[in-house]
């Protein structure tokens, strides 16, 4: 039987949506399904997995330094939790892009990235060449398969009324101490989180400024949405490179996303293949956007965003 562990992404004490995700993906494979929580105070972060429909047992490894995100630090002590799995998972987000290479490498073994979907426990379908086109990989059968998770092809897992187990870990591993955390910096917003809201406003280049890009954020208040960027917005410095969204970005999946003066290069579409309904508004009726958008306006974004704006009460 197959035995699944999921390492839990978290912050500030309160598990990612990100993980029930991963739960789903484990579902389709089949089997056990355990979910690792490292931190340094983990039992509320535990006790939400624990919720997740599907889930078997979790697994909580309490330790000063896991307070942060390390994936130095926490690569180690996956390994020493996944010594009876047949699977190790965690989201494609920054997050798992940065603990798994390390977790595959250390088990000698090969990473499958962005799992999109499951054929069977060995077999899967991701995404190449910036999504344009599906590949399906075969893992070895007689290896672990370690792997991260395409969260915006899968639907979050509910937590149910009943709770699975937890099992307090004692993890005896040493830990490097070549790497540690020196500070965070991270734009702080009222708004729904970027990866996981089902809303979503964002703005490209043609905004023109930083200052411009006020609109997009008065038009995401209306709606009650997150606010993303292209990669040009980001790169031309109106806003952190956390709002950005894409194949160097975030990958989402909201119920409705609005493109406003983005042109719709590929790398940008990847992040937003898994939408709802997109909604496109740029002067260029010729832009890549509209091939993908479900609406579109044509038009100057100064006067079509402050109308719609209005229009919205």
């Amino acid at each position: 039987m197959n035995k699944i562990l999921i390492v839990a992404e978290h912050q500030d004490g309160k598990l990612n949506p990100a993980t029930a995700r991963c739960v789903s993906c484990a579902l389709k494979i089949g089997g056990e399904i355990e979910v690792l929580v490292l931190a340094a105070a983990p039992d509320a972060i535990a006790r939400a997995a624990a919720a997740l429909d599907g889930v078997t047992r979790v697994r909580s490894a309490a330790n000063p330094a896991n307070a942060h995100a390390l994936a130095a630090v926490l690569a180690p002590q996956v390994i020493a939790a996944a010594a009876d799995f047949t699977h190790v998972l965690a989201p494609s987000t920054t997050f798992g892009k940065d603990l798994m290479p390390r977790v595959a490498a250390l088990l000698g073994v090969a990473q499958v990235s962005d799992l999109m979907q499951v054929e069977d426990a060995h077999r899967f379908v991701r995404p190449i060449y910036a999504g344009n086109a599906l590949i399906t990989v075969q893992a070895p059968g007689d290896q672990i398969v370690v792997a991260t998770v395409r969260t915006a092809s899968w639907p979050e897992a509910k937590a149910g009324a009943a709770h699975a187990p937890i099992e307090n870990l004692a993890l005896d591993v040493a830990l490097p101490a070549h790497t540690r955390f020196v500070a965070l910096q991270s734009g702080k917003s009222d708004r729904p989180d970027l990866q996981s809201a089902s809303r979503v406003v964002s703005g490209g280049r043609a905004l023109g400024s930083a200052e411009n890009f006020q609109i997009i954020y008065a038009l995401a208040d209306k709606l009650g949405a997150a606010v993303g960027a292209s990669r040009a917005a980001v790169d031309a410095g109106y806003v952190p490179s956390d709002m950005q969204v894409g194949q160097t970005g975030k990958i989402i999946a909201p119920a409705l996303y609005v493109a406003i003066g983005i042109s719709g290069a590929i790398q940008h579409l990847t992040g937003i293949k898994d939408a709802g309904t997109i909604v496109a508004i740029n002067k260029d009726a010729e832009a890549p956007i509209f091939e993908v958008a479900d609406f579109g306006l044509v038009g100057d974004l100064f006067k079509l965003v402050p109308e719609l704006q209005q229009a919205l009460g």
